[in-house]
């Protein structure tokens, strides 16, 4: 039976979080702090970054605001000119990595979407997740692509109202419980589950099965071949 798949993109298509803390790691090393440990700087960060999320969104920009804010408060020495310009270049550089396709994902599309609906379903800045998504040269296997502020419940629904879609048939595929998994579910939509290791902290939580919807849980994104 034809099913809809919704795909996450960053860290289930393409490498992403490892660039953000490659960042972070050069963001420590230049504040230099000499007492609190990276452990101690990344839980005020994560702090900075929830609430500056809500307002700013996601994305490599508004990492960069996120450790200037947080340098601000922790550095012990008399800010420089030049020195929250080194702090963002830090994030700017994110965009210039090169673009990491998982293994076993084109393939997996190219298999995918012979046989299904596929809507490519991310968050972030509009304009940096399009060029990503460029880049990658995965655009082509997707029928519609759909970037939002916030993967909530509410933006699933709106989601399946605006594609029309049978709740019952639509799966959303992703790394992130907080994101992927969990609205999906409690929208009343199905959901697979690809663990990725370097998943950003705070997109994990406890994944909870909720209504009707059914759970998948796959260690590698190829394996979706065995299952659609």
């Amino acid at each position: 039976m034809r099913q809809h798949l919704l795909v996450d993109a960053d860290d289930t298509l393409w490498e992403n979080n490892i660039y953000f803390e490659r960042a972070f790691e050069e963001f420590v090393e230049f504040l230099d702090h000499s007492s609190l440990s990276a452990r101690e700087i990344r839980a005020v960060l994560d702090e900075i970054e929830l609430a500056n999320a809500k307002i700013h969104g996601y994305g490599s920009a508004n990492f960069g605001r996120n450790l200037r804010q947080c340098y601000q408060r922790f550095c012990e020495r008399d800010i420089a000119d030049g020195d929250l310009n080194k702090v963002m270049s830090f994030a700017e550089r994110i965009l210039q990595c090169p673009m990491e396709v998982i293994e076993g994902v084109e393939e997996t599309l190219a298999y995918l979407a012979s046989r299904h609906d596929l809507t490519l379903f991310t968050k972030g800045h509009a304009e940096e997740q399009k060029l990503k998504i460029d880049r990658s040269g995965l655009g082509i296997y997707f029928g519609h692509t759909a970037i939002v502020k916030e993967k909530d419940c509410a933006a699933y629904r709106n989601l399946v109202d605006d594609l029309s879609l049978d709740s019952g048939r639509t799966w959303m595929i992703g790394n992130s419980p907080k994101s992927d998994i969990n609205p999906a579910l409690e929208a009343g939509l199905n959901a697979v589950f690809v663990p990725h290791p370097h998943t950003w902290r705070l997109e994990e939580e406890d994944i909870r099965p909720t209504g009707a919807g059914r759970l998948l849980r796959l260690d590698v994104f190829a394996r979706l071949r065995e299952h659609f």
